[in-house]
């Protein structure tokens, strides 16, 4: 398998609701270092997995819609936990769906998959890997 990883930054504010997440539930901001890894079993006509340009402008485009807000006040989060793990999905899906739309050119209808990684710190990340073979 070949992949590509572009990488970008992500800041935010957001609070958790439950006692698992003790101090967390209390409104406070995030900064996370993300990384899209993008997967094909075969290189492309180009010899590429996928354009790396347009895929780390995909990626900022992606991230843009979420840079510097509170996602307690997004109505596409009302009423979820936006953990770490939660929002690297939610990154790999918007990274699929302009995949599938043709955003990263042709070639890139030939991915297998995404995998989006979204860094806390330096000791502790999560990820989401996401088949682009299938749908969601």
């Amino acid at each position: 398998m070949f992949s590509i990883t572009v990488r970008d930054h992500l800041m935010v504010a957001h609070s958790f609701r439950g006692e698992v997440f003790g101090p967390a539930q209390r409104l406070h901001g995030a900064t996370f270092v993300v990384d899209a890894m993008f997967r094909r079993s075969e290189l492309d006509d180009d010899n590429i997995v996928v354009d790396i340009g347009r895929a780390t402008a995909e990626l900022g485009a992606v991230l843009a819609e979420l840079n510097y807000r509170n996602l307690d006040d997004e109505p596409a989060f009302a009423g979820i936990n936006t953990s770490t793990e939660f929002l690297a999905k939610v990154i790999a899906d918007r990274l699929a769906e302009r995949v599938h739309a043709g955003a990263l050119g042709e070639g890139a209808r030939g991915l297998a998959g995404i995998t989006v990684t979204l860094h806390e710190s330096h000791v502790a990340w999560a990820s989401y890997e996401r088949d682009l073979r299938t749908a969601g």
